[in-house]
């Protein structure tokens, strides 16, 4: 089958297509524009063979002309519609996407973070048992989530096609499978990068998602269900109140890592911070189908539990962990160690007490 390209070159091409934004800018008044397959566009080489395709005139494989109608793209939207945020759809590399056009970017303003996004679920499809060998699939991403301005997208694309839907692709029995996406959520929503999660998934659509029909509005009668709906609800309400969760969004000050090693526990710890140090956030997930006592080192004494995914109001089994300062005791290479129990498959998002 042939693939057929625009010719970003051509006045009358570019004209159209960003009018075609626009225009649904305009008259629909739409909060942003997500631009598809980014990587296809930007490359002269993507899905062809040798010889099917042209070298530029510098001899690599950037469309130049598309990089070109891109940046025209960003300037035209942020000049006609400032509060409209633009998003890249992108699978490779490409320098940056998300940096200003004065600085020789493409000027969008987010970039999919698609890496993030299959190794999370990866992760979590697996059996606790085997997670301890995969611990870099969430830790990997650190390596470069500064490199441009993420979007955690869980959108319609992992929801449809046989794919099934996100609790679904958990592991375990129901209980776990809950709890599973409880502590998914809890990463995700505590990680840097904005958010993106898909209609239907904020109470664990059962049904992948079918463009003809409603949502499965019915599953809401099901407790567990409904205390899926309430604990997104209050992630969604830290997320805006903590400004941990969102001062330094794009940038390394924000984010530490505590402890991403422990891979015989998968335990992960780090801390969120904000411009006012004492709104320092700390996060603990414990990806085991086991509850532990744990010790964690601090540089602060004094914490306390602002959400537990394992809450049973939220459809937990309910551990109540106490946070104890363990005296004289250093841990982790810092100067405090506390001491808690981990619920089982949970997240726990802990913030100093002045």
């Amino acid at each position: 089958m042939e693939i057929l390209y625009f010719n970003y070159a051509r006045p009358e091409v570019k004209s159209f297509l960003i009018s075609n934004a626009l225009f649904w800018l305009d008259r629909y008044h739409v909060d942003g524009l997500r631009v598809d397959a980014v990587t296809s566009i930007l490359h002269l080489d993507y899905s062809r063979n040798e010889g099917e395709w042209e070298p530029n005139v510098f001899g690599g494989n950037v469309n130049l002309e598309a990089e070109k109608f891109l940046q025209d793209f960003n300037l035209a939207v942020h000049e006609a519609f400032p509060d409209v945020i633009t998003i890249a759809e992108e699978s490779s590399d490409f320098p940056k996407l998300t940096h200003p056009i004065s600085e020789g970017g493409i000027g969008f303003d987010m970039k999919w973070m698609m890496g993030w996004m299959h190794d999370t679920l990866n992760y979590f499809k697996k059996d606790p048992v085997y997670r301890k060998y995969h611990q870099d699939l969430l830790t990997f991403t650190s390596l470069y989530m500064f490199n441009e301005k993420y979007m955690m997208a869980l959108s319609h694309d992992e929801v449809v096609h046989g794919k099934s839907s996100l609790i679904y692709k958990m592991n375990g029995d129901e209980w776990q499978k809950f709890a599973n996406l409880r502590a998914l959520y809890l990463y995700m929503f505590t990680n840097p990068g904005t958010k993106l999660l898909f209609m239907g998934s904020e109470f664990a659509q059962t049904n992948e998602w079918n463009f003809e029909s409603q949502l499965d509005w019915h599953l809401l009668e099901y407790p567990i269900h409904r205390q899926l709906q309430d604990f997104v609800k209050d992630l969604n309400i830290l997320y805006k109140t903590e400004s941990a969760l969102h001062d330094f969004n794009f940038d390394k000050n924000g984010f530490e890592w505590v402890s991403g090693e422990d891979s015989n526990h998968s335990v992960f710890i780090y801390l969120r911070k904000a411009k006012n140090q004492a709104n320092q956030l700390m996060v603990i997930l414990n990806l085991t189908p086991n509850s532990m006592d744990y010790q964690i080192g601090v540089d602060w004494e004094f914490w306390e539990i602002i959400l537990n995914s394992d809450d049973k109001k939220y459809g937990g089994s309910g551990i109540i962990p106490n946070v104890n300062k363990v005296e004289n005791n250093k841990c982790m290479g810092r100067n405090f160690a506390l001491e808690l129990r981990l619920p089982p498959l949970s997240g726990l998002i802990l913030k100093r007490i002045i």
